[in-house]
């Protein structure tokens, strides 16, 4: 095929079709994805919408949206807010607590009586040594 036979329509039916063909990729990522989230669904059934899904991928897909879609975004949202309760956690141990914290656990402590005011103001001292070390710039 010379590039002069190609028609203008030719290059929209094109690009209709690439379209189409990344949607249904797309779709089908999607789909499977959940497939394999779902830990309702037995071996049998994820296995049987894979096949719907190898050998006659649109009409499964909307099959699959039509039959399974709320629960699909049920298990997103649910999986979603497990990431970011995993993402706060992590940031919490890592970030740690901050010295103004640490302070109030000192004082709380010395006013219970489980450390001596003396204990209390060595301690704080290292608190403060330890933080006045760590905000010194390097030259």
């Amino acid at each position: 095929m010379l590039i002069a036979d190609y028609s203008f329509g030719d290059v929209l039916l094109s690009i209709l079709a690439f379209y189409l063909v990344v949607t249904l990729i797309w779709i089908l990522f999607t789909i499977i994805g959940d497939v394999f989230r779902d830990s309702e669904l037995s071996g049998v059934g994820k296995a049987l919408w894979l096949l719907a899904l190898l050998f006659v991928p649109w009409l499964g897909a909307f099959v699959y949206l039509i039959a399974r879609g709320d629960g699909m975004r049920q298990r997103a949202r649910k999986d979603q807010a497990e990431r970011q309760q995993a993402a706060e956690s992590y940031i919490r141990d890592v970030a740690g607590s901050s010295p103004v914290d640490e302070l109030a656990k000192l004082s709380a402590l010395r006013n219970e009586g489980a450390i001596s005011p003396e204990e209390y103001e060595r301690l704080k001292g290292q608190l403060i040594a330890t933080n006045d070390v760590a905000r010194t710039p390097v030259a």
